[in-house]
C-alpha cells in the first residue's frame, strides 16, 4: 500500500465542516487529518491485512520492545471512518501488552472516536478485526 499524507493546513477548515456536518466528532476529525500513525514500520514484528465488505483496506504494523507494543502503524486506503477507527486503536495498544491489545473491542474504540456516523461504524470493526487478526499470527 502507498502512504496517504495529511491534507494541506489549507484544506483542512472545509474537511473539518463536512466530516462535522457528516456527523463525525472532534476527535475522529483530528485522527483523520492529522493521521498520527499512518505508515509502515519495515522491521515490524507483527503485520497483518484485511479488506472490508466496504473495499477500504487496512495494514497494520506492530513492532514489540520487551513485552509491549513499542510502535505500531496502519496503512489505510479507505474512508475517514476507516482512517479514524485506526488510528484510535494505535492509540490505545501502544505501552500496552499484547494481553491488553487482544482485549480491544469495536466498543472501546468507539468511546475514544466518541462520534461516527452509523453507517461507518463497520470501519470500527475492520479496524479491530485487522489488530486480532495480526495478533492471532502472531500468536500462532
Amino acid at each position: 500500500m502507498t502512504e496517504i499524507q495529511a491534507a494541506p493546513q489549507a484544506d483542512t477548515a472545509s474537511i473539518e465542516e463536512m466530516l462535522k456536518a457528516s456527523g463525525y466528532s472532534k476527535t475522529a476529525i483530528d485522527y483523520y487529518i492529522t493521521k498520527p500513525h499512518m505508515g509502515q514500520i519495515p522491521d515490524a514484528d507483527i503485520t497483518s491485512e484485511m479488506t472490508g465488505t466496504c473495499g477500504d483496506t487496512m495494514g497494520i504494523y506492530i513492532k514489540m520492545n520487551n513485552g509491549v507494543v513499542g510502535d505500531a502503524k496502519y496503512q489505510v486506503m479507505g474512508c475517514a471512518g476507516a482512517v479514524s477507527a485506526a488510528m484510535a486503536v494505535v492509540d490505545l495498544i501502544k505501552g500496552k501488552d499484547l494481553e491488553y491489545a487482544r482485549s480491544i473491542d469495536d466498543g472501546i474504540v468507539f468511546k475514544v472516536l466518541e462520534e461516527i456516523p452509523v453507517k461507518k461504524h463497520h470501519c470500527i470493526q475492520l479496524a479491530v478485526k485487522t489488530l486480532h487478526k495480526a495478533l492471532d499470527a502472531y500468536k500462532d
